[in-house]
Protein backbone atom coordinates (compact mmCIF):
# COMPACT_ATOMS: atom_id res chain seq x y z
CA UNK A 1 0.00 0.00 0.00
CA UNK A 2 1.29 3.77 -0.99
CA UNK A 3 2.32 5.62 1.79
CA UNK A 4 0.14 9.40 1.92
CA UNK A 5 4.07 10.59 1.21
CA UNK A 6 4.65 9.26 -2.03
CA UNK A 7 0.89 9.73 -3.16
CA UNK A 8 1.56 12.97 -2.53
CA UNK A 9 4.85 13.32 -4.50
CA UNK A 10 3.59 11.60 -7.07
CA UNK A 11 0.09 14.32 -7.34
CA UNK A 12 3.22 16.80 -7.39
CA UNK A 13 5.11 15.16 -10.38
CA UNK A 14 2.07 15.04 -11.99
CA UNK A 15 1.07 18.70 -11.47
CA UNK A 16 4.08 20.11 -12.78
CA UNK A 17 4.26 17.96 -15.92
CA UNK A 18 0.77 19.07 -17.14
CA UNK A 19 2.19 22.95 -16.58
CA UNK A 20 5.01 22.07 -18.60
CA UNK A 21 2.89 21.07 -21.33
CA UNK A 22 0.60 24.21 -21.11
CA UNK A 23 2.85 26.17 -21.41
CA UNK A 24 4.82 24.30 -24.30
CA UNK A 25 1.32 24.61 -26.33
CA UNK A 26 0.57 28.08 -25.74
CA UNK A 27 4.11 29.61 -26.40
CA UNK A 28 3.58 27.72 -29.99
CA UNK A 29 0.36 28.92 -30.69
CA UNK A 30 0.45 31.58 -33.82
CA UNK A 31 -0.94 34.95 -32.39
CA UNK A 32 -4.74 34.96 -34.33
CA UNK A 33 -5.25 31.44 -31.72
CA UNK A 34 -3.38 32.84 -28.79
CA UNK A 35 -6.14 32.11 -25.73
CA UNK A 36 -8.29 34.74 -24.50
CA UNK A 37 -6.91 36.02 -21.69
CA UNK A 38 -3.17 36.07 -22.85
CA UNK A 39 -1.78 38.80 -23.90
CA UNK A 40 -0.87 37.93 -27.62
CA UNK A 41 2.40 39.53 -29.48
CA UNK A 42 1.77 42.49 -31.91
CA UNK A 43 3.15 41.51 -35.58
CA UNK A 44 5.97 43.45 -37.04
CA UNK A 45 5.31 43.84 -40.45
CA UNK A 46 6.52 46.33 -43.16
CA UNK A 47 5.16 46.62 -46.66
CA UNK A 48 6.99 45.51 -49.70
CA UNK A 49 5.04 44.66 -52.10
CA UNK A 50 1.03 44.99 -53.07
CA UNK A 51 -1.60 43.35 -55.33
CA UNK A 52 -5.18 45.06 -55.07
CA UNK A 53 -7.60 42.72 -57.42
CA UNK A 54 -11.22 44.31 -58.11
CA UNK A 55 -12.75 40.88 -60.34
CA UNK A 56 -14.39 42.11 -63.54
CA UNK A 57 -17.08 39.82 -62.63
CA UNK A 58 -18.59 42.13 -59.96
CA UNK A 59 -21.74 44.22 -60.87
CA UNK A 60 -21.35 47.82 -61.97
CA UNK A 61 -24.20 49.98 -61.09
CA UNK A 62 -24.72 53.88 -62.21
CA UNK A 63 -28.44 53.84 -61.44
CA UNK A 64 -28.86 56.97 -59.72
CA UNK A 65 -31.54 55.66 -56.99
CA UNK A 66 -31.41 55.48 -53.20
CA UNK A 67 -30.36 51.87 -53.39
CA UNK A 68 -29.14 50.81 -56.98
CA UNK A 69 -28.55 46.99 -56.79
CA UNK A 70 -24.62 45.46 -58.14
CA UNK A 71 -21.37 45.14 -56.21
CA UNK A 72 -19.78 48.61 -57.24
CA UNK A 73 -21.58 52.05 -56.74
CA UNK A 74 -19.22 54.94 -56.97
CA UNK A 75 -19.62 58.53 -58.13
CA UNK A 76 -16.69 59.62 -56.55
CA UNK A 77 -14.74 60.06 -59.62
CA UNK A 78 -15.60 60.95 -62.97
CA UNK A 79 -17.51 58.88 -64.95
CA UNK A 80 -14.99 55.87 -66.34
CA UNK A 81 -13.62 52.34 -65.62
CA UNK A 82 -14.90 51.61 -61.93
CA UNK A 83 -12.83 48.49 -60.92
CA UNK A 84 -9.71 50.58 -62.09
CA UNK A 85 -11.32 53.22 -60.06
CA UNK A 86 -12.10 51.13 -57.11
CA UNK A 87 -8.38 49.81 -57.36
CA UNK A 88 -6.14 52.91 -57.33
CA UNK A 89 -8.84 54.22 -54.17
CA UNK A 90 -7.36 50.85 -52.15
CA UNK A 91 -4.07 51.09 -53.39
CA UNK A 92 -3.90 54.54 -51.92
CA UNK A 93 -5.16 53.19 -48.88
CA UNK A 94 -3.04 50.59 -48.49
CA UNK A 95 0.15 52.82 -49.18
CA UNK A 96 -1.31 55.22 -46.40
CA UNK A 97 -2.33 52.66 -44.00
CA UNK A 98 1.19 51.08 -44.16
CA UNK A 99 3.57 53.98 -44.56
CA UNK A 100 4.75 54.59 -41.16
CA UNK A 101 5.26 50.93 -40.14
CA UNK A 102 8.58 49.67 -40.13
CA UNK A 103 8.52 46.03 -39.43
CA UNK A 104 10.85 43.05 -38.90
CA UNK A 105 9.01 41.53 -41.70
CA UNK A 106 8.90 42.29 -45.15
CA UNK A 107 5.26 41.71 -46.29
CA UNK A 108 3.44 40.94 -49.52
CA UNK A 109 0.19 42.08 -49.08
CA UNK A 110 -3.26 40.62 -51.43
CA UNK A 111 -6.73 42.29 -51.49
CA UNK A 112 -9.42 41.29 -52.98
CA UNK A 113 -12.51 43.41 -53.12
CA UNK A 114 -15.48 41.91 -52.79
CA UNK A 115 -18.07 44.77 -52.47
CA UNK A 116 -18.06 48.55 -52.89
CA UNK A 117 -21.17 50.38 -52.43
CA UNK A 118 -20.83 53.58 -51.95
CA UNK A 119 -23.23 56.51 -52.51
CA UNK A 120 -25.73 57.61 -55.64
CA UNK A 121 -26.15 61.16 -55.83
CA UNK A 122 -29.79 61.22 -55.10
CA UNK A 123 -28.59 59.13 -51.68
CA UNK A 124 -25.87 61.52 -50.74
CA UNK A 125 -27.64 64.97 -51.43
CA UNK A 126 -30.85 64.18 -49.42
CA UNK A 127 -30.85 60.81 -46.77
CA UNK A 128 -27.51 59.90 -46.69
CA UNK A 129 -26.48 56.00 -45.87
CA UNK A 130 -23.73 53.36 -45.77
CA UNK A 131 -20.41 52.75 -47.56
CA UNK A 132 -20.77 49.10 -47.43
CA UNK A 133 -17.77 47.93 -48.47
CA UNK A 134 -16.32 44.03 -47.96
CA UNK A 135 -12.64 42.86 -48.80
CA UNK A 136 -10.36 39.71 -48.09
CA UNK A 137 -6.61 40.51 -47.34
CA UNK A 138 -3.55 38.06 -47.07
CA UNK A 139 -0.69 38.77 -45.67
CA UNK A 140 2.29 36.61 -46.76
CA UNK A 141 5.67 36.22 -46.80
CA UNK A 142 6.85 37.26 -50.09
CA UNK A 143 10.06 34.94 -50.18
CA UNK A 144 8.57 31.75 -48.94
CA UNK A 145 5.18 32.44 -49.86
CA UNK A 146 3.81 31.28 -46.66
CA UNK A 147 0.85 33.22 -45.55
CA UNK A 148 1.50 34.94 -42.36
CA UNK A 149 -2.32 36.03 -41.36
CA UNK A 150 -5.28 35.92 -43.29
CA UNK A 151 -6.97 35.44 -45.81
CA UNK A 152 -8.94 37.64 -43.88
CA UNK A 153 -12.96 38.83 -44.78
CA UNK A 154 -12.90 42.52 -44.06
CA UNK A 155 -16.48 44.40 -43.51
CA UNK A 156 -15.20 48.32 -43.34
CA UNK A 157 -18.66 50.36 -43.58
CA UNK A 158 -18.47 53.50 -43.26
CA UNK A 159 -21.43 56.27 -42.75
CA UNK A 160 -22.22 58.58 -45.43
CA UNK A 161 -22.87 61.92 -45.14
CA UNK A 162 -26.01 62.81 -46.87
CA UNK A 163 -27.90 66.40 -47.54
CA UNK A 164 -26.52 69.68 -45.63
CA UNK A 165 -23.81 67.57 -43.85
CA UNK A 166 -22.31 66.19 -46.98
CA UNK A 167 -22.16 69.72 -48.80
CA UNK A 168 -20.70 71.11 -45.75
CA UNK A 169 -18.01 68.30 -45.50
CA UNK A 170 -17.27 68.38 -49.32
CA UNK A 171 -16.67 72.27 -48.80
CA UNK A 172 -14.03 71.08 -46.14
CA UNK A 173 -12.46 68.58 -48.98
CA UNK A 174 -13.98 65.75 -46.97
CA UNK A 175 -15.34 63.94 -49.98
CA UNK A 176 -16.56 60.22 -50.44
CA UNK A 177 -13.23 59.56 -51.61
CA UNK A 178 -11.30 60.90 -48.99
CA UNK A 179 -13.49 59.81 -46.15
CA UNK A 180 -13.40 55.88 -47.98
CA UNK A 181 -9.57 56.43 -48.31
CA UNK A 182 -8.70 57.48 -44.81
CA UNK A 183 -10.86 54.76 -43.29
CA UNK A 184 -9.91 51.68 -45.63
CA UNK A 185 -6.03 53.29 -44.49
CA UNK A 186 -7.00 52.54 -41.09
CA UNK A 187 -8.59 49.21 -41.36
CA UNK A 188 -5.35 48.30 -43.25
CA UNK A 189 -3.14 49.58 -40.48
CA UNK A 190 -4.78 47.95 -37.95
CA UNK A 191 -4.84 44.87 -39.78
CA UNK A 192 -0.99 45.20 -39.97
CA UNK A 193 0.17 46.15 -36.31
CA UNK A 194 -2.55 44.89 -33.74
CA UNK A 195 -2.49 41.63 -32.46
CA UNK A 196 -6.57 40.93 -33.60
CA UNK A 197 -6.14 43.16 -36.62
CA UNK A 198 -9.28 45.18 -37.59
CA UNK A 199 -11.67 45.15 -35.23
CA UNK A 200 -15.25 46.34 -36.50
CA UNK A 201 -17.29 48.74 -33.92
CA UNK A 202 -20.09 47.94 -31.82
CA UNK A 203 -22.84 47.81 -34.73
CA UNK A 204 -20.39 47.08 -37.71
CA UNK A 205 -20.52 50.78 -39.09
CA UNK A 206 -17.72 53.03 -38.49
CA UNK A 207 -19.52 56.68 -38.28
CA UNK A 208 -16.24 58.89 -37.64
CA UNK A 209 -12.98 58.96 -40.10
CA UNK A 210 -9.61 59.77 -38.14
CA UNK A 211 -7.31 60.90 -40.64
CA UNK A 212 -3.60 59.18 -41.08
CA UNK A 213 -3.11 62.49 -44.31
CA UNK A 214 -4.28 65.73 -44.25
CA UNK A 215 -7.27 66.81 -46.48
CA UNK A 216 -6.10 67.30 -50.45
CA UNK A 217 -7.12 70.85 -51.57
CA UNK A 218 -9.99 70.42 -54.09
Amino acid sequence: MMSVRMIAVMALGLGVSACSTVDTATRNMPYETTPSGITAPAPSFQLATLDVQVPTTLKVSEANSYYPGGDIVWRGDVYGNRYEQVEAIFEEAVQIGAAPLEGAIPVHVIIEVKRFHALTEKTRYSVGGIHSIDFVMTIIDPVSGAVLRGPKEISADLVGYGGSKALQAEARGLTQKYRITQHLARVVRDELSLPEGFLPPKGGTTARVTPLSPVKAL
